[in-house]
C-alpha cells in the first residue's frame, strides 16, 4: 500500500538546472540548433549554456526517414562535413518516376520531371547515422545532451511565458503508483527554450493551442510514411537509383506515392506515403504498402533480397500554408515540430536544419542584448527572407491540389513547379486553401466497399507484428499507458459502430485491436508495439486518443534508418 509520504514525494519540489538555450528534440533541427549556438559563442568569444533533451534511447533511435538529403544548409551549418567524415557516402545517379496501374508502369521522360522530383547533387542517406554524427559534432562543442529523458511539461511563469520543461517521473508504476526504482522528474530552466519534437510533438500540439498559434492558417495535414531497408541482390542493385511512384495501389482521390532508393552497400529503402486525409476507413497504409511491393516494377529490385529494417512515421506535410507562427513568449518551433518539410521534394532534413540555425541566430543575438524569454522576431523574419521559405512558397499548393484528385494534382504540380518557373515565374500566383484536419475526413464504413489485403507470404509481404519485431521497439511494460483514452466508451461506440474500427488498419504497428468480450466487443491496446507515428493522435475521427512520451526511453531503437 502507497503511504501519502510516497505520493507526497512524487509530486513534491523537482530538482532544476539552468541553460540560455533548452532544446527539446536531438533530431536535425534540435541539433543544428544547439551546434549553431556554440558556433556563434565560440566566433565571438562568449559563453553560451545548451541544452538537449532526447526521447529516445540515443540520438538517432526515433529517427525515420527515406531518406534523400539536399545538402544546401548542411554545407551552411558545417561548411566541411566532408572532411569531418558526415554519413553521405552515395550520391544520387539517377531519376526515374513512375505512374503505376495494377500491372503497368510508365515513365516520365526527363524533360518533363519537375526540379522538385529531381536529385542531381543529393545524398541517399540514412537519416539516423546522420542524426548521431551531427550529436557528435554537438558534444564537441560543448552540448549538453540527454538521451532517455522525455520533456514531459512545458514549464510556464505566473505571467504564461515558457521557461522550460520537465522531464517525466520515472518508475512509475502500470496502477498510476511509484515502484521501487522511482524518480522524480528534472526542470530544465531557460531563457529561452527551442522545441524541435518533429511530426506531431507532443509539446508543440499544446504550446500551439495555448497560445493559438495556428490562427489563420490552413489546419495542418500529414502523412504517414512506412519504411523498409532491405539487403538486395547485387545483381539488382544500382547505387544512387532514386525511383518514386504515384499511382497503384492507392486510388486517385487518395494521396500518396512511393520511394526506391538504392544506397551503398547493397541496399535498397523502400517505402509509401499515404495522406492522413483519406476518406475510406477500410484503407490500411501498412496492406497498401505491402500490395506496393508486389508490383512488377518494384519487386523486380526485392527479390531474392532480404528485409532488414522496418519502421513508420508521420510526416508533417501542410506546407508554408499550415505552418504555426514560429514563436511564443520564451521559445521557437523549428523543423518538423513547426511544418517545414517540402511534401513535393519529400524532403525535410534540409529544412529542419536550417530553421534550427534561424532559430539560433536569433537566440544568440536575444541573449547578447541581454533579453530573456520575450518572442524572438528576429526568427521569423529570417526565415521568411531565406532561401527555404522561397522553396516551400512555390510548393504552397502542392498538397492541396491533391484534395481534387490525383489527374487534377498532376496538372497543377507539373503547371506550378515545370512551366511556371520557365516562364520566370518560381511562385504560383494563385493560392488553394484546405479548410479541413484529416480526421475530419474519414467517411462512415458504409459508404466506402471493404478492402479485402491478401495475406502475408513472409517472403516479399508482411504482417504487423514480425515488422515491429525489426524495429528493435521496446517499453517498460509496468508503466502508465502512453495511449490514452479521454472516453473509453468512444471506441466501441462510435469508432467501431460507425468506421469499422479504423485504429486497427490505421496503426503500422498493431497496437489496436478489437476483441469479443463477455459484455460485447472491446478495443485493446497494445502500448509495447508502439513505434512512435503518432497517427492515431492524427487520424483517430474523435480525437478521443492521445499520445504522449512513455517513460525511459522507450520505442523503437531504428539502425540504419
Amino acid at each position: 500500500m502507497t503511504t501519502p509520504q510516497t505520493l507526497l514525494d512524487t509530486h513534491g519540489p523537482r530538482e532544476s538546472m539552468e541553460y540560455d538555450v533548452v532544446v527539446v528534440g536531438a533530431g536535425p533541427g534540435g541539433l543544428a540548433t544547439a551546434i549553431r549556438l556554440k558556433q556563434l559563442a565560440a566566433e565571438a568569444g562568449r559563453e553560451v549554456s545548451v541544452c538537449v533533451l532526447e526521447k529516445g534511447s540515443e540520438p538517432g533511435a526515433h529517427i525515420l526517414s527515406g531518406a534523400i538529403i539536399d545538402p544546401r544548409a548542411l554545407s551552411e551549418l558545417i561548411p566541411d562535413w566532408k572532411e569531418k567524415g558526415a554519413p553521405l557516402k552515395q550520391a544520387v545517379t539517377r531519376d526515374e518516376f513512375l505512374f503505376l496501374d495494377e500491372t503497368g508502369a510508365k515513365s516520365t521522360p526527363d524533360f518533363f520531371l519537375p526540379d522538385c522530383f529531381k536529385n542531381h547533387g543529393n545524398y541517399i542517406i540514412s537519416l539516423g547515422a546522420l542524426t548521431r554524427w551531427l550529436a557528435a559534432q554537438a558534444e564537441g562543442l560543448g552540448v549538453e545532451i540527454f538521451p532517455g529523458f522525455a520533456a514531459a511539461e512545458v514549464l510556464y511563469t505566473d505571467a504564461g511565458v515558457v521557461r522550460g520543461v520537465a522531464t517525466g517521473n520515472l518508475g512509475i508504476g502500470k496502477d498510476g503508483q511509484p515502484t521501487a526504482e522511482f524518480q522524480l522528474g528534472m526542470e530544465l530552466l531557460a531563457r529561452y527554450t527551442i522545441f524541435a519534437e518533429g511530426s506531431r510533438g507532443q509539446l508543440g500540439r499544446e504550446l500551439i493551442a495555448k497560445f493559438a498559434l495556428d490562427e489563420g492558417r490552413d489546419p495542418q495535414s500529414y502523412g504517414i510514411g512506412i519504411k523498409e531497408l532491405w539487403q538486395v541482390d547485387p545483381a539488382k542493385h544500382e547505387p544512387g537509383l532514386v525511383v518514386h511512384t504515384a499511382g497503384w495501389p492507392l486510388t486517385d482521390d487518395t494521396y500518396g506515392g512511393s520511394f526506391v532508393y538504392h544506397a551503398e552497400d547493397g541496399k535498397v529503402a523502400i517505402g509509401l506515403v499515404v495522406g492522413l486525409d483519406y476518406r475510406n476507413p477500410w484503407l490500411s497504409p501498412f496492406e497498401e504498402f505491402q500490395r506496393f511491393k508486389t508490383h512488377p516494377a518494384i519487386r523486380k529490385y526485392l527479390e531474392g533480397g532480404k528485409r532488414i529494417g522496418y519502421g513508420a512515421r508521420s510526416i508533417t506535410a501542410g506546407g508554408l500554408l499550415s505552418i504555426p507562427k514560429l514563436v511564443f513568449p520564451g521559445g521557437a518551433f523549428v523543423g518538423c515540430e513547426a511544418g517545414t518539410l517540402n511534401a513535393s521534394r519529400i524532403k525535410g532534413s534540409h529544412a529542419a536544419i536550417k530553421t534550427g540555425m534561424l532559430a539560433a541566430e536569433a537566440a544568440f543575438a536575444a541573449l547578447g542584448e541581454g533579453r530573456s524569454a520575450d518572442e524572438l522576431s528576429a526568427y521569423p523574419a529570417a526565415f521568411e527572407a531565406s532561401w527555404l521559405h522561397a522553396e516551400l512558397a512555390q510548393a504552397k499548393n502542392f498538397k492541396q491540389w491533391f484534395k481534387k484528385g490525383r489527374t487534377t494534382a498532376t496538372l497543377m504540380t507539373g503547371v506550378e513547379q515545370w512551366l511556371l518557373p520557365r516562364l520566370g515565374m518560381r511562385v504560383p500566383p494563385w493560392t488553394i486553401h484546405r479548410d479541413r484536419p484529416d480526421h475530419a475526413c474519414l467517411e462512415p464504413a458504409a459508404q466506402h466497399t471493404k478492402i479485402d489485403y491478401p495475406k502475408p507470404d513472409g517472403v516479399l509481404t508482411f504482417d504487423r507484428l514480425s515488422s515491429v519485431y525489426l524495429s528493435s521497439t521496446n517499453h517498460d511494460e509496468d508503466q502508465p499507458p502512453h495511449l490514452t483514452l479521454k472516453d473509453p466508451s468512444v471506441p466501441v461506440d462510435v469508432n467501431l459502430a460507425i468506421y469499422a474500427g479504423p485504429e486497427a488498419r490505421y496503426c503500422p504497428a498493431a497496437v489496436y485491436e478489437y476483441l469479443d468480450g463477455p459484455d460485447g466487443p472491446f478495443l485493446r491496446i497494445n502500448a509495447q508495439n508502439c513505434v512512435h507515428c503518432k497517427t492515431c493522435d492524427i487520424k483517430d475521427p474523435t480525437q478521443n486518443i492521445v499520445w504522449v512520451a512513455p517513460q525511459g526511453g522507450g520505442g523503437p531503437n531504428y539502425a540504419g534508418m
